[in-house]
């Protein structure tokens, strides 16, 4: 039986489709998922983990010498500043894409090395100031994040599970002997910078106010050390589809050669220098009409590993089951597509034999794959656009992230 006889269930997506419903066929059986983690394995984000979150009240808008301001490192905008009108400037909206554009404010907080992060501002945006000797310029001691809000149709604002972020900082800290904000402080960090940004949010529907938090050693040193001082900073621009293609499929291509994550390295953290290594292998790839390069293990050169920028999906089906081969984390909770979880190791030649595959990650958000090429061979997935399998999962994660339907695993935080 084909894929799509045994996923006839599965409702049209939402957002490429807005007439058709998006509820999950009860009539769908999907086992096991088959989950392969790299030693890259934390370097993408989108995908949520399996336990609900705490998020944090809505934000308000307080006087900064609140005594009882339950979060010592933030300096809020004044009152008067959060009544500002949320008229969005002249961007066309229809054509985003995803590239930087400037906006009003980023936030700013430093702490010395063995100190903590205790007090930070908002600042309007611009340049900053760095030592030549500065840690992050000469060892590369630096991490970063990604996360997006987005606005709802009655113009609330909406964070996408930024806590799993704070936590993922916190774990690359620790890997590059750096210092690290609190749960609390960062949070609370990009509730201030997304409203005092509030404007930048795109429309409904037209893209998201993409979030980039930033952990460096600031202070000098010469000697191979950690830094003296560590500079955290926010600043957010509004951002489209990651890929050229939109929602269309992308073509990806296998380097067999180049590496970009080895046993006991820093591929498992987010720091900034897992990610200029892919720049020769996607450059050669895009000049040969490719969207981006699918990475295998550095020892066996046969295991899938990653992206350059995303997560790798493979969805097999067997007579009436579905076999889900998932990399680097699971999207949605397994129930949500009554999916089992299973951990292992997948072949480049298992994806070749592959009904559906797709992409995720907090840029691209789900990015279904038309075709890949391994060694001069290319294999086709699906005829048009996304596979059932992608299909829902876009629908659904989008629609909670934009506040479509009711958020039950409390993965959003809602500012005001």
């Amino acid at each position: 039986m084909g894929i799509n006889a045994v996923l006839a269930n599965f409702q049209p997506n939402y957002l490429l489709f807005p007439s058709s419903s998006s509820s999950v066929s009860s009539t769908v059986v999907a086992t096991p998922t088959f989950l392969h983690r790299s030693s890259s394995q934390q370097t993408r984000f989108s995908p949520p983990l399996l336990h609900k979150q705490q998020v944090f009240a809505t934000a308000s808008c307080r006087n900064v010498n609140e005594s009882n301001s339950p979060f010592k490192s933030a300096v809020v905008l004044s009152d008067s500043y959060c009544t500002e009108t949320s008229e969005l400037d002249e961007i066309d909206w229809e054509d985003l894409g995803f590239g930087f554009i400037s906006t009003d404010y980023m936030y700013m907080m430093k702490c010395t090395q063995g100190g903590s992060f205790s007090e930070g501002e908002l600042q309007r945006f611009g340049n900053i100031e760095l030592s030549p000797s500065s840690g992050v310029l000469n060892y590369g001691q630096g991490l970063f994040e990604g996360l997006k809000a987005y606005r709802t149709e009655d113009d609330t604002i909406l964070l996408f599970r930024p806590e799993e972020n704070a936590l993922r900082l916190r774990q690359g800290a620790e890997r590059m002997c750096m210092p690290s904000p609190t749960v609390e402080q960062f949070v609370e960090a990009v509730k201030e910078t997304v409203l005092a940004n509030k404007r930048w949010v795109p429309p409904p529907g037209k893209g998201s106010l993409y979030i980039r938090p930033l952990l460096m050693g600031s202070g000098a040193v010469l000697g191979l050390a950690p830094a003296p001082e560590y500079t955290f900073l926010i600043y957010v621009s509004p951002v489209g589809n990651y890929f050229k293609e939109g929602v269309a499929p992308i073509n990806l291509i296998v380097e067999h050669e180049l590496h970009r994550a080895t046993p006991g390295g820093t591929g498992g953290v987010k720091t900034i220098g897992n990610y200029a290594a892919v720049l020769m292998a996607q450059s050669a790839a895009k000049a040969n009409g490719y969207s981006d390069v699918l990475y295998l293990d550095c020892v066996h050169k046969k295991y899938l590993e990653e992206v350059s920028s995303c997560n790798i999906f493979v969805v097999k089906v067997f007579g009436q089951l579905i076999f889900w081969w998932e990399f680097l984390g699971l999207l949605l909770n397994a129930y949500l597509l009554m999916m089992q979880v299973e951990e292992r190791l997948v072949e480049v030649d298992e994806l070749l034999d592959a009904d559906e595959v797709f992409c995720t990650g907090t840029a691209v958000v789900v990015s279904p794959v038309g075709s890949i090429t391994y060694k001069g061979k290319r294999v086709s997935y699906g005829l048009d656009g996304f596979g059932p399998v992608s299909q829902q999962l876009y629908s659904m994660l989008t629609r909670i992230q934009m506040g479509l339907i009711e958020d039950e695993m409390n993965w959003t935080v809602e500012l005001s």
